[in-house]
């Protein structure tokens, strides 16, 4: 199979994907398999939330059609022109995927086959349906992807190189057992937003996005906020009244009710809008319906301290306050050039023996 054959199948994919949307599913005669999927995806998006609670049909749509508009022809040449992947040893590679969100661990799974490797899947059980789902489709197309796509339900066993998604916690499991292997390990990240009382109402709304999609759940989700000294929350409050409905989820309200009670219990001030606490907090990893914030004296010296912390930290979202930080609203929306970690998955992969 030729790059250009594997090009053509994830364009295929990104065609298919780009039918199902929230408003509707449009079913087009022009994508390929449609009699044989069609259906039964929008079943299976049906049936999401059944096999995980925070698998909305809001926000496994949202991931589908995110992932249509990144698998575009010419998202696809621009991610694929930074590498020669004729240079490419054919590796067996082992992914451990995460469940948080939905169809997290896709880009690995993407960046492996289309240079030129086979895959070894250990699943998460919270996702469990979605990505096998996609695999056939893209192997109907190529069959040749068919032999290169195994999900194992087992021990992960008889490959060259190994991805793994996880906390800290499994992290340190995943280096010890990993030790052997040429690894990605993937730890626990968060993102985080600066502010400096001067965005507009628009770009605040947009920071709800970065807050809220996903529940929170997500490495990209805004979980704090730097914010200068005698900063006013007002206008912040204002603006993500917009995601109020957020309460309605059950899950989410329940995570409200228990960590605003946990706070309240060790006498932690808090603001709260009745959806959404804030609290005063060194750490950057907030318990979902909290965000964290702290103040900072100095621009600068808060652009060192967050380059000192990045191993830690996913995303920065400001109005060009602090570099390399992107826009308010766009977390959830990553290029195919946009690596997790910051770590080249496919450079990983071609130089890796």
């Amino acid at each position: 199979m030729s790059e250009n054959d594997k090009k053509n199948c994830f364009i295929e994919l990104g065609r298919f994907l780009s039918q199902f949307s929230e408003k509707e599913n449009i079913k087009s005669t022009s994508v390929l398999y449609n009699d044989l999927f069609f259906d039964d995806f929008v079943n299976l998006i049906r049936l999401s939330q059944s096999h995980n609670g925070w698998y909305t049909a809001e926000n496994v749509y949202f991931s589908i059609q995110s992932w249509a508009k990144a698998l575009r022809e010419d998202n696809l040449n621009q991610w694929l022109s930074a590498y020669n992947l004729e240079v490419n040893k054919p590796k067996k590679v082992g992914l451990i995927m995460a469940g948080n969100i939905p169809l997290v661990g896709f880009h690995d799974f993407i960046s492996v086959l289309i240079s030129g490797n086979s895959v070894l899947i250990k699943t998460s059980s919270k996702d469990q349906f979605l990505l096998p789902f996609l695999a056939r489709y893209i192997s109907t197309i190529e069959p040749e992807f068919g032999t290169k796509i195994t999900f194992v339900e087992g021990k992960l066993e008889n490959f060259d190189v190994v991805i793994a998604t996880g906390s800290n916690n499994t992290a340190r499991y995943f280096d010890y057992y990993f030790k052997d292997k040429p690894s990605i390990i993937r730890k626990t990240r968060n993102s985080i937003a600066v502010l400096n009382g001067k965005e507009s109402t628009t770009q605040l709304i947009a920071l709800g996005e970065d807050i809220f999609r996903y529940f929170g759940l997500g490495c990209r989700n805004v979980s704090k906020l730097f914010v200068p000294k005698d900063y006013s929350f007002t206008a912040f409050f204002e603006a993500i009244f917009e995601y109020q409905d957020v309460i309605h989820y059950e899950k989410y309200a329940n995570n409200y009710d228990y960590n605003k009670a946990v706070f309240l219990m060790s006498n932690f001030k808090l603001l709260d809008n009745g959806f959404l606490t804030l609290k005063q907090d060194s750490s950057h990893a907030s318990p979902i319906s909290s965000v964290f914030y702290e103040f900072y004296d100095d621009l600068e010296n808060l652009q060192i301290r967050i380059q000192s912390e990045r191993d830690g930290i996913q995303c920065v979202v400001s109005n060009n306050l602090i570099k390399n930080s992107i826009e308010f609203g766009q977390t959830q929306k990553p290029n195919l050039w946009d690596y997790a970690d910051n770590i080249d998955t496919i450079a990983f992969l071609l130089t890796t023996k």
